[in-house]
């Protein structure tokens, strides 16, 4: 996992157009947010967008495939996938593309639901409700 210093400079150049572009250094690569929505990832010189199922076919239909962060775990993937070579190098088409991982990158993820307080508490056994009844008296 790495970034290389012109590699890096030159996604940056690229997106330019998107404006509000900030990177932050991750476990030997590199977070890219727009205006604090986590967008995109360059892992070994190579970027990946955030993407949902609205967006995955765009990548795989050109043959892209997904990030897989973990050499030991080849089956885990997430949901960023490269970036075509013609759409990097067409600054125009490439901040087209940003935008629409930023709209799936923003939208927040549903909160589970939380417990109800109110839920039933187990029936305590014969025993232990005699129990309490002897402490009472």
């Amino acid at each position: 996992m790495s970034v290389g210093a012109a590699f890096f400079q030159y996604v940056l150049e690229q997106l330019e157009r998107l404006g509000g572009v900030s990177s932050r250094r991750m476990f030997g690569a590199v977070g890219l947010y727009r205006d604090d929505v986590f967008f995109a990832i360059i892992d070994d010189d190579t970027l990946y967008f955030k993407v949902d199922d609205s967006t995955r076919p765009d990548y795989e239909s050109r043959g892209m495939k997904a990030l897989r962060p973990y050499k030991d775990r080849p089956d885990v993937s997430m949901t960023y996938f490269t970036v075509p070579a013609d759409v990097l190098d067409d600054a125009e088409e490439l901040v087209t593309w940003a935008r629409r991982s930023v709209a799936i990158a923003g939208v927040p993820k549903p909160k589970p639901k939380p417990k109800s307080k109110t839920a039933k508490r187990a029936a305590p056994k014969k025993k232990a409700k005699r129990a309490i009844r002897e402490k009472r008296r």
